[in-house]
């Protein structure tokens, strides 16, 4: 073991990819509905490693913690700026997360008399936010402290951390599953299955599934019925749902127009919802089964919605609000914010930041894609220009430090990050000519930094882990639990009693507030649909911004209060 130890603090990059693999490895088996996740995973692993005296640069773990709060910050950005008008109802939840949490901790620290390190822990393993460890720990740098004290408080982050996170995950998961539902006497099932046909909704698909009966169809008729209707008036009594895309005369193939009258005989493709087209067939004649009569070429596009216009309008509402002539032939078949897939169902309201794949003629999706905002151009490039700009505005942003009681406060580099990445996110969202960042890259650099920035504290601090849980024994997993449960109920009430919510969706806005994936996929899976998700995705872009801005504001009122209670 002397001979193993020696290795790794010799070679502490071979510790950082075990403390990875180990971590993702153990933090992925799944016990019921629970697992720990890669990152808290990685954390223990780490911190066992650490016991061995391993320790990481700390420029590499200032670098990869700048990558990931830079990378949430950017894909956050235009969700974030275009719910800070329209998602204040769900933003309320997130401010009573932020100030429930700090109100508990800092009660729990003058109690109990902790040091900063070990309430800030707390707040992040509670709150289950990685991003405060950072944040934190960063904060307690900047106080006038002798360097053994600043690595010793920067220590008891982590540790507490790692102890409450398990006791936090567990409770929300538990909570907004299990637990709220029998406070409000529901079948969480039933109440879903309820708002997910009352939103005209069908069966709810998971990763890699496509229905077997699909709504969007095309289908081939000869017209009877519909002989002397126009094109327009066709589709205008079924509501726009369906769209008479190609027409065939004798031997003339060519596009329907909405002017054009349909004759006996003709053959016309009809493509639509089958729930419209459905109502339909009876009224034009019957179904033609040869396929090569008619060949109009149908095709799928990811529009990034950018216009003011849309944001919080139900896409029923969009398609009777817009011209007949720009919406015309054009279906919303799936829904993406925040690279999380949402139920793209009539009821459903759009958000700047939505990314909404639409299926139709690639004349008319052009066409719609110019009225909402632009068509995503696949790439795997990144622009490496913008990023590195983004992260040298958020570095110098962080270095602003401003004096508190005395205690000096400022954004760090974590806030600093998380404010540019904010802001460059929103500026790539209006000018998508620039600032390309891939979903898989920027998935890549939130996923490795932020587990290479845990792993770099967490060996840094594994001697200190053992004292710190001799000292406190049941107080970090008792405060853990409180930190979720005592924000939650009162969400849960509020967002119940005055803000009106669906029981479904306040349960996935519950989750979201607290940033806690596993919640919303315990909760997703005990709804049986992806309506929780709906809240889920508009908390969690408010509490992302929220909740690591915490950290430094924390530690600068927690030094003040330390400092007057000194004599």
């Amino acid at each position: 073991m002397h001979a193993l130890a020696e290795f790794l603090r010799s070679q502490p990059e071979i510790a950082l990819f075990i403390s990875l693999a180990l971590g993702y490895l153990i933090g992925n088996r799944k016990i019921g509905p629970f697992s720990l996740g890669g990152v808290c995973g990685t954390l223990l692993v780490a911190l066992v490693l650490g016991q061995a005296g391993v320790r990481l640069s700390a420029d590499l773990k200032n670098v990869a913690f700048a990558l990931f709060i830079f990378a949430l910050g950017f894909t956050g950005g235009p969700q974030f700026f275009a719910n800070l008008r329209t998602g204040w109802r769900y933003g309320i939840l997130s401010v009573i997360e932020a100030v429930s949490v700090m109100a508990i901790v800092i009660g729990a620290m003058l109690i109990f008399h902790l040091d900063e390190g070990t309430t800030a822990g707390m707040l992040a393993g509670a709150a289950t936010e990685s991003a405060v460890v950072g944040t934190a720990s960063e904060a307690i740098g900047r106080l006038s402290l002798p360097p053994d004290q600043i690595q010793s408080l920067q220590n008891n982050v982590v540790t507490a951390y790692s102890v409450t996170y398990l006791f936090g995950l567990i409770t929300i998961v538990l909570f907004t599953s299990q637990i709220a539902p029998l406070i409000l006497r529901i079948n969480l099932r039933e109440e879903s299955a309820k708002l997910f046909n009352k939103m005209s909704g069908g069966a709810s698909l998971g990763e890699g599934q496509v229905a077997g009966a699909p709504s969007l169809v095309g289908r081939i008729y000869r017209v009877e019925q519909a002989a002397g209707k126009t094109v327009a008036q066709f589709e205008a009594a079924h509501k726009m749902g369906i769209t008479i895309e190609q027409l065939k005369r004798g031997d003339t193939v060519r596009e329907a127009t909405m002017q054009e009258t349909l004759v006996a005989g003709d053959l016309i493709l009809v493509v639509g919802r089958r729930s419209e087209l459905v109502l339909a067939a009876p009224e034009i004649g019957p179904e033609v089964g040869d396929a090569t009569q008619l060949d109009a070429i149908e095709g799928s596009e990811d529009v990034f919605v950018t216009r003011r216009e849309v944001q919080d309008v139900a896409l029923e509402d969009m398609r009777s609000k817009a011209p007949v002539d720009v919406g015309r032939g054009v279906y919303v078949s799936a829904i993406k914010r925040m690279d999380t897939s949402i139920p793209a169902l009539p009821a459903t309201k759009v958000h700047r930041g939505d990314v909404l794949t639409l299926f139709g003629l690639r004349s008319a999706i052009a066409r719609v894609a110019k009225e909402l905002g632009y068509v995503v151009t696949p790439t795997s490039k990144t622009d490496f220009v913008y990023l590195g700009m983004g992260i040298v505005a958020g570095m110098l942003l962080g270095r602003i430090t401003f004096r508190f009681g005395g205690v000096p406060v400022g954004f760090g580099t974590g806030g600093g990050c998380l404010l540019s990445g904010l802001l460059f996110g929103w500026g790539r969202s209006k000018f998508p000519v620039i600032g390309s960042f891939p979903a898989a890259a920027s998935q890549i650099l939130k996923d490795f930094g932020l587990a290479t920035f845990i792993a770099a504290v967490g060996l840094s601090s594994g001697p200190d882990a053992v004292r710190l849980i001799k000292s406190y024994g049941l107080l970090l997993p008792v405060v853990g639990v409180l930190v979720v449960l005592i924000p939650a109920c009162i969400s849960l009430f509020v967002g119940r009693r005055f803000l009106h919510f669906d029981a479904p969706i306040l349960l996935g806005a519950i989750a979201g507030q607290q940033c806690s994936t596993p919640a919303i996929s315990a909760v997703t899976t005990v709804s049986g649909n992806s309506i929780p998700i709906i809240g889920y995705t508009i908390t969690y872009a408010i509490s992302n911004v929220l909740l690591p801005l915490l950290g430094p504001l924390l530690i600068g009122i927690a030094a003040l209060l330390h400092q007057r209670s000194t004599p």
